[in-house]
């Protein structure tokens, strides 16, 4: 009987990955800072209306929760760009109020250039430094492939990413992937869909049902004249019973070398 209570615990945590809250909501486009150059993205995600119990023993509740992080990002080659995510934070959740979740790690290959060329691609890797509240495990990463293309107004970006816990081997790999279809009215705004989804385990996706699917509609504005950000803002909706019924969401990014600063 413990052995089959064992067995169910973990195919119940297995997928967990999948649900738990994240810090970025973003689709990679394989554009990097040219090298030498310091960039801070503040990312803030607030669910008013989400999952209400914790999806693993112990986890931050998804309703009503805000998370973010601050992403730094240093160029170092024109193809390959060094991140830190410190830190991640939940200004607020209803079960845990203000907590610092862990950091991350992360390297990111691309081609180099990438706005400039039609096709483009890359290859992030991350690795995260978690408490227990925010994912079920300590460590855990992110291998996440970037693929693109750029038509005339339109982009097409995809990144089928997989995450791991390093448990249960290539079978135990998460499938999380993320979409993004934009048209870029002019060189300053994009209006775009995207899509995150969640399917499980590589070795059996979990049911339909509580599987997560969300669609996005998101507004981009670079170089604003206001303290010189980017900005991307959104709003998604969930399509499964497995996925939070609303998020928004809200990323600020400005270059920090002290020459950008200038008006």
């Amino acid at each position: 009987m413990r052995a089959v209570v064992l067995v169910m615990i973990g195919l119940v945590a297995a997928p967990a990955l999948i649900f738990a809250q994240t810090d970025e909501i973003q689709v990679y486009d394989a554009e990097i800072e040219p090298p030498g150059i310091f960039n801070l993205m503040v990312h803030s995600n607030f669910t008013p209306m989400g999952r209400t119990v914790p999806v693993f023993p112990g986890a931050i509740i998804a309703n009503d929760s805000f998370n973010g992080t601050w992403e730094w990002a240093y160029g170092v080659t024109p193809w390959l760009e060094q991140g830190l995510y410190l830190p991640v934070y939940t200004p607020y959740s209803t079960n845990h109020g203000t907590t610092i979740n862990g950091f991350k790690i992360r390297e990111l290959f691309v081609r180099p250039h990438a706005a400039d060329h039609r096709f483009f691609y890359g290859l992030n890797f991350e690795f995260s430094v978690n408490e227990d509240y925010w994912e079920p495990r300590t460590i855990s990463s992110e291998i996440r492939p970037i693929i693109g293309t750029h038509l005339h107004h339109w982009d097409l970006i995809y990144n089928p990413i997989v995450d791991t816990d390093y448990t249960g081997g290539l079978g135990g790999l998460q499938y999380n992937p993320c979409g993004r279809i934009a048209y870029n009215l002019n060189k300053n705004w994009a209006v775009a869909a995207e899509e995150y989804d969640g399917f499980g385990p590589l070795r059996h996706f979990v049911p339909g049902d509580q599987q997560f699917h969300e669609l996005w509609a998101v507004m981009d504005h670079y170089s604003s004249k206001f303290l010189g950000l980017d900005v991307e803002a959104g709003i998604g909706f969930g399509m499964t019973p497995g996925s939070d019924k609303v998020t928004l969401k809200l990323m600020l990014s400005r270059n920090l070398n002290a020459h950008k600063w200038r008006p």
